[in-house]
């Protein structure tokens, strides 16, 4: 029995050892036999992740696959400078095409939504501090939801904006049923995908969401088959807006009121590990957002180690800069990317960050107590 310990440590030093032969001949690899560091690799992604294949040809083709996904992840390190570490991950068996199909909304919108996003001027001539993380509040934030077979982001980046608002602006944990939001989906598309307003107007119509514990995620989806009224409401909206697409007023709403919803393209996640992903429009075209995650903070880091090396290289001195960075939750179990969430640049429209930037709004309480974003 191989310990997850020891597994990581493995294929750690696989993974460096391969990056020679992988920046070259294995950047576009063919079918067919490959070098056995990538077999044990292969072999190591198999027990990590509890992988079997139904026969040799299946096998073969999915080696294949694995070995281009190495090359890719190869690819974006060197493109990254640094900042992001990619390798092998839960999707490293996967072609592009059946990531986008198994994980992504599959619809890209063809036109805005029709929400305005002219939003009151509270807050907005305050400066916005350096670093916020709704993250460090208490009950703010909950768990990790894992969307598994169901293409759900959409409801669960909606269901859980409602839920970090709620604990904000009442001081009350809400867990909220992402299994209601599938069922009663206005549009019918339930685990086929859908789009964040969508899941909002959804619960409008329904007056509010039934709890997590009472209507239980299933990760399934029939419809006509809605069972809101049969369960009392424990959170719901008065309405909800679309931010501008700025990411100065996106961080100033962020930090005042609370995390909201994103959409963002997902191309560079089926590689990534951790660190600060820096997206160009060619490596992630910010027009075609396919995926819903929770912004819920944003910070600074320095320079990675990386980038400092490949600038010594070149003869230039280099002095550690820091990298801004937004921090979003995603809904591919805990055990992807940093615990679950991951980090985009912040400042460069990073994968079409600002896009689609929704969030909810709750209820005011009858008397409205200062609320400020944890550093």
């Amino acid at each position: 029995m191989v310990s997850k310990t020891h597994l990581f440590y493995l294929q750690a030093l696989l993974m460096a050892g391969l990056a020679h032969s992988i920046r070259g001949s294995l950047m576009v690899p063919a079918p067919g036999p490959q070098p056995l560091e990538v077999k044990e690799v292969f072999r190591l992604f198999q027990i990590q992740y509890n992988r079997s294949y139904s026969n040799p040809a299946e096998y073969a083709r999915r080696l294949d696959i694995f070995t281009h996904n190495l090359a890719q992840a190869q690819q974006q390190e060197d493109n990254d400078l640094g900042t992001a570490q990619f390798g092998v991950t839960p999707f490293s068996d996967l072609t592009e095409e059946e990531f986008i199909q198994a994980y992504g909304p599959q619809q890209v919108p063809g036109r805005d939504p029709n929400v305005s996003r002219k939003v009151e001027s509270e807050g907005w001539g305050k400066s916005v501090p350096s670093t916020c993380d709704w993250r460090k509040r208490p009950n703010t934030i909950k768990p990790i939801r894992d969307q598994k077979n169901c293409n759900c982001c959409w409801a669960i980046a909606a269901a859980s904006n409602i839920e970090s608002l709620w604990n904000i602006k009442f001081d009350q944990s809400v867990e909220v049923s992402v299994q209601e939001l599938l069922d009663c989906d206005r549009c019918g598309n339930g685990c086929q995908g859908g789009y964040v307003w969508d899941a909002f107007a959804t619960v409008l119509n329904n007056s509010g969401l039934a709890s997590e514990k009472e209507y239980p995620f299933r990760g399934t989806f029939r419809a006509h088959n809605c069972q809101a009224k049969k369960y009392k409401n424990v959170a719901w909206i008065k309405d909800f807006i679309m931010l501008p697409d700025s990411e100065q007023k996106i961080a100033s709403y962020l930090a005042i009121h609370g995390p909201i919803t994103v959409t963002i393209n997902m191309t560079p996640l089926q590689n990534y590990q951790k660190g600060i992903i820096k997206a160009t429009p060619t490596t992630c075209d910010p027009y075609r957002v396919n995926h819903s995650v929770l912004l819920v903070g944003f910070g600074k880091s320095k320079s990675g180690a990386r980038a400092q090396a490949k600038g010594s290289q070149d003869g230039a001195q280099v002095t550690p800069r820091s990298t801004p960075y937004w921090i979003l939750k995603n809904s591919w179990g805990s055990k992807w990317g940093e615990k679950g969430y991951f980090r985009l640049h912040r400042g460069s429209n990073s994968c079409g960050i600002t896009k689609f930037p929704l969030t909810a709004r709750v209820d005011q309480p009858a008397k409205k107590l200062p609320v400020s974003c944890p550093p």
